[in-house]
């Protein structure tokens, strides 16, 4: 039990963290001091996996300019002119840098000087584009693969996107629309987008109370727009030189790349009183992201502008930056002997002080720094004559096996880092591989082995947890445990093997803090016994079933490039908050029933193979249908496309499906929520 008197201390403590990060965790958001106050060169987020239906591409989409209110008008957030806005690409550690770079600059031009709306009779104000240029020199030169790329405009209101008076559309059409092939291959597309990212902010702020422990988790982000950039890749065109056409397997080093984005501004900015502002000088980085959170919740305050300021690169002799990883703050709060006691939202999450009764991963411990030179070091990722100290460097830094490799160079396919099937109990012996994306060429980036096959979407297995899940049926699940076989194990391309939309990756970075990667490959928690019988444990479980209260995005996301949700309406409902609107399972929005665009219908209800959807389309639009289940998992999409006036139905055939409750959800135009419904299969 803590005394009253450290209890005191350290909700001190948290207090003082809270405070730094209080503008922080959604992932990038204002994470800074200095780029708080620059949010059009701001990083929110990035993302970086196999397409999921386009199997031999990669999408890398980066987001910026963080928390734009949808009725943020009249002079909505977007892309700002004077910036470079660039995706870094590294594909050989043996060389220095980057070799491929994108690098994406923005125009406005105002079509209509004589209103103050932002769109009338057809006309924007402003109207975006953008260049895109490319270097594969390591940014000594670049090569303009796209002039004049159209960006849509703010997702203003229905009268603005729709009507005659505005530009007689609907957002999905003006979306699509803006999708590019450049000269080089790649399919790119900038704009707006609903923010992809999500988590409880009000809980997280409030001294960590996530999940709170009073009250109901909100996302944060459910009313918030990001402005995107998506770009999808050849998987060729991302090897390095020499790397075969064909992977090896599924977890060949050829095929890991590293990706982080950057976002610069010119030196000097002259302000006139008759003039447009005038930039000059060398261009300066003032915002990166590479890993999630890392800016927020791992670097203290006093450093996060330098971060920012420096490439993955040049964190290679930056020793001050490194002890951040290996005594993370964030541990103080997952252990009962410090400040455990004062964050009772974190209860579950407690780290490794005794594991296997030998090794102690408390901040300021040694770790497994005990084992230099042992001989059961050799061959293993931490010998010496592997790596020399990059995974082991000394006493005192007890998360350089696990947290700091994790957001510095990737995780290699050698013991230790194989799950502990098949090691009998020895973390030190070969296990089940279940990730290699080990690229060790210098700081944090979303590091991806391209060659790890996708999770389909509509997979049952498909989770959120990406690796952590991935790691639980390689350990549990009797299709994968029964061997140390490299095998394609669903989640395996989860974060943080890259970083896919639907990757919970607040939950995850905790469960990681609290040690769940350690127990992993069998250094166990302190309530596991050496030797006993099973090692999934009151503690272990805590870990695992730890949740924020907020584990999905608000909304879908799209099954086809550039994935990422239409942006929030600046007329429509907030947060998707439904109401009943008929006596059936159907419910309808806060429109009512008779200013809904369309109305549906499902019979029969409950079905054993197919059942036909009726829909009554009060006004042209475009019809977005789509099927989940229980948990939230994308199931299908059952229809879309656009419908005039009047009435029609459709007939789903879901005799693939297993029996039991689904939810569908039907969405207009302009990606708005209308309906949703239960959907009994028997």
């Amino acid at each position: 039990m803590m005394n009253f008197q450290l209890i005191k201390q350290g909700l001190l403590v948290i207090a003082l963290w809270s405070a730094a990060i209080s503008a922080s965790w959604a992932s990038s958001h204002r994470e800074a001091p200095m780029i708080s106050n620059d949010p059009l060169a701001d990083n929110v987020d990035l993302y970086a996996f196999r397409s999921p239906d386009n199997p031999n591409t990669i999408t890398i989409i980066a987001t910026y300019v963080p928390l734009q209110l949808p009725q943020g008008g009249p002079n909505y957030f977007s892309f700002g002119e004077n910036i470079r806005y660039e995706i870094h690409v590294d594909n050989d550690a043996s060389v220095s840098g980057d070799e491929i770079t994108y690098r994406f600059t923005f125009h406005k031009v105002n079509e209509d000087p004589t209103t103050f709306f932002n769109i009338r009779l057809g006309l924007q104000n402003l109207k975006t584009t953008y260049t895109l240029e490319k270097s594969t020199d390591g940014g000594a030169t670049f090569q303009t693969v796209v002039a004049n790329g159209i960006v849509p405009p703010p997702n203003v209101g229905e009268r603005s996107i729709g009507s005659m008076v505005g530009l007689n559309t609907d957002y999905a059409t003006l979306m699509s629309g803006a999708v590019n092939t450049a000269t080089s291959g790649e399919t790119v597309f900038c704009g707006t987008s609903d923010d992809p990212f999500f988590v409880d902010l009000g809980g997280i702020f409030d001294l960590g109370d996530a999940p709170r422990q009073n009250g109901t988790p909100s996302d944060g982000l459910a009313c918030m727009n990001v402005s995107t950039i998506a770009l999808q890749i050849p998987i060729a065109d991302l090897l390095k030189d020499g790397a075969p056409a064909t992977p090896a397997n599924i977890l060949d080093p050829n095929y890991v790349i590293g990706v982080w984005a950057s976002a610069s501004r010119q030196k000097i900015r002259t302000l006139s009183s008759t003039s447009n502002p005038t930039y000059s000088g060398d261009w300066i980085q003032v915002s990166r992201l590479g890993m999630p959170l890392t800016n927020e919740a791992v670097i203290a305050i006093g450093s996060k502008d330098y971060w920012n300021s420096i490439t993955p690169y040049e964190e290679i002799t930056d020793t001050l930056l490194d002890d951040y990883f290996y005594n993370p703050e964030l541990a103080l709060y997952m252990d009962d002997s410090l400040f455990g006691g004062a964050v009772p939202a974190f209860s579950a999450l407690r780290i490794q002080r005794n594991s296997l009764q030998s090794f102690d991963f408390g901040n300021g411990q040694d770790g497994l720094y005990g084992l230099k030179g042992n001989p059961a070091l050799d061959g293993t990722a931490l010998d010496d004559d592997i790596f020399g100290t990059l995974l082991l460097p000394g006493p005192g830094k007890p998360r350089s096996v696990d947290l700091w490799p994790a957001f510095h160079t990737g995780v290699p396919n050698l013991p230790p880092y194989q799950l502990a099937t098949g090691k009998n109990g020895n973390p030190l012996a070969v296990g089940k591989p279940f990730v290699n994306n080990f690229l060790p060429n210098g700081g944090d980036m979303l590091r991806l082995n391209m060659a790890v096959p996708v999770t389909a979407r509509n997979d049952p297995k498909f989770s959120s947890l990406g690796l952590i899940q991935a790691a639980v049926l390689g350990l549990t699940d009797p299709a994968y445990n029964q061997n140390t076989d490299i095998q394609a194990i669903p989640n395996m391309d989860g974060f943080p093997n890259g970083r896919r939309l639907e990757d919970d990756v607040t939950r995850i970075e905790l469960q990681a803090v609290a040690g769940v990667v350690l127990a992993a490959v069998g250094l166990w928690y302190d309530d596991y016994t050496a030797g006993g019988a099973n090692p999934v444990t009151p503690d272990l479980l805590g870990v695992l079933t730890y949740t924020t209260g907020v584990e999905s995005n608000d909304v879908a996301f799209n099954s086809t490039f550039p994935y990422v949700a239409l942006p929030k309406s600046g007329t429509s409902e907030c947060g998707g908050t439904l109401v009943t609107g008929t006596n059936d399972v159907f419910q309808g929005s806060p429109l009512g029933m008779t200013q809904r665009p369309v109305l549906m219908k499902n019979y029969p209800n409950p079905f054993s193979a197919q059942t036909t959807f009726k829909f009554q389309v009060n006004r042209a639009t475009k019809i977005n249908l789509r099927i989940y289940d229980l948990q939230g998992k994308f199931v299908s999409e059952v229809y879309q496309g656009y419908r005039p006036e009047g009435e029609f139905t459709y007939d789903w055939n879901a005799s693939g499906l297993m029996p039991g409750m689904y939810f569908a959800y039907l969405y207009d135009g302009d990606g708005r929520l209308i309906q949703t419904g239960k959907l009994l299969k028997q």
